[in-house]
């Protein structure tokens, strides 16, 4: 049986700011992700390019979570015909967060320019956003991939489905050992009304920065979001509007898990409970294992006879 982690050590969290600058006109949301991809890396033994696509997503996730409120979240899914097949990352509002890779074991050649080959692991596709606002039906929403890169994805969503043009950038650097060395983002939005000269100072801001995941990496473990996105600030009034940690976490339980057995049926179960002892189920999201041995699953069976004794737990199991 697992053991539900405590809350990470400090180490083992990355850190987000969201900053309002140039009077308003901007709003900036960084993020140093590097520990939580490394943790979600060796939970699911991703592989290098495997692992790059799952920490750009886990960022994005993280960043557009972080304008939500209470317990409000959301999942971004990619879904492509290339060898990862489908990549899946979901953030609440408190910045947790968690992903996983259908196939976690790709490793492509290098692209064109040296870096680890995202697109090609993704193929062509779609990307699709869930916001659970706590309403009656999550919000829904999706777009053709542009370029499976993730980032410009991301900014392809959210102009067309949002309305909101936007810059994103993602990054994730792979070690020679395996190992995340660096990630992390940021998301830039101006806002309604922003003059067209600070616009334009932007793009030309973002066209000479280098990319994030070296940015982070020469920052070394004392990676700070704010010192991420200085380029961006530099001459300008800002203001950090929120700074808090990022944490890989998963809401998983055994007792969510016995709650979807259950609802398979006393049938079903009685017939899994005489083929496997015991039965084995992984969370998709964390990895993480639980058992079932034989006499339980018949425990539940019974409970399944009898609907007034059935576990009551509103989620499904992951």
């Amino acid at each position: 049986m697992n053991v539900q982690a405590g809350r990470p050590r400090a180490d083992r969290q990355g850190r987000l700011v969201r900053v309002l600058a140039a009077d308003g006109h901007l709003r900036i949301v960084s993020a140093v992700t590097t520990p939580v991809v490394e943790e979600a890396r060796r939970r699911h033994g991703l592989w290098p390019t495997a692992t790059a696509a799952v920490g750009r997503l886990m960022t994005a996730a993280v960043l557009m979570a972080s304008i939500l409120k209470d317990d409000q979240r959301i999942m971004l899914q990619v879904v492509g015909d290339g060898p990862l097949r489908h990549v899946v990352a979901e953030a609440t509002a408190s910045l947790q967060v968690r992903a996983y890779a259908a196939e976690p074991r790709v490793h492509l050649p290098l692209n064109d320019h040296g870096k680890l080959d995202v697109a090609r692991a993704v193929g062509k596709g779609s990307l699709h956003v869930i916001r659970d606002l706590g309403l009656k039906e999550p919000y829904r929403g999706a777009v053709p991939l542009v370029s499976g890169e993730i980032a410009e994805d991301v900014a392809h969503y959210l102009a067309v489905s949002e309305q909101s043009p936007s810059s994103v950038a993602l990054g994730v650097l792979v070690g020679p050992d395996g190992r995340v060395q660096a990630a992390g983002g940021f998301w830039l939005m101006p806002m309604p009304g922003a003059p067209d000269e600070l616009i334009g100072e932007m793009e030309q801001r973002l066209g000479r920065m280098a990319p994030v995941s070296r940015r982070i990496d020469e920052m070394g473990a004392d990676a700070d979001p704010v010192a991420l996105v200085a380029p961006l600030l530099e001459g300008l009034d800002y203001r950090v509007l929120q700074a808090a940690p990022v944490e890989f976490h998963c809401p998983c339980t055994r007792r969510r898990f016995e709650a979807g057995l259950v609802a398979l049926g006393a049938q079903e179960l009685r017939s899994i409970a005489s083929e496997q002892d015991p039965v084995e189920l992984r969370c998709r999201f964390c990895n993480r294992r639980y058992l079932f041995p034989a006499r339980r699953l018949l425990e539940l069976a019974r409970r399944a006879e009898r609907p007034s004794l059935r576990l009551v737990d509103g989620s499904e199991p992951s």
